[in-house]
């Protein structure tokens, strides 16, 4: 799918968004650079859920995603960052609308 630079720049900051809101430390999450984005229909509802309940070091749970995603396009974005002098890298995946974060990973 067409994907164009506005929705990029509203995923970027829908992403950070969450990440202010979500993350431990959002301060520790450092030289964020969003690298890739893109759309998927190949992302179904229980990859989402298995997304959704992982544990991950870096943000507070529970987090309050969406109900559902099932049948509809997501946006991916990618983004690469610096924490405890490591570079890093998460996916962020998002709702048809641009407007939620629906799973990470």
């Amino acid at each position: 799918m067409f994907t164009s630079c506005g929705q990029k720049h509203k995923a970027e900051t829908v992403v950070g968004d969450f990440i202010e809101a979500y993350a431990k430390d959002p301060d520790a999450i450092r030289k964020r650079d969003f690298v890739r984005f893109d759309s998927t229909k190949v992302i179904g509802d229980s990859l989402v859920k298995v997304m959704q309940t992982r544990e991950h070091e870096l943000f507070k749970r529970p987090i309050p995603y969406p109900v559902s995603t099932s049948g509809r396009v997501l946006y991916l974005l990618r983004m690469n960052y610096v924490y405890q002098g490591d570079t890093l890298w998460q996916t962020f995946y998002l709702d048809e609308s641009l407007e939620n974060v629906v799973a990470f990973k």
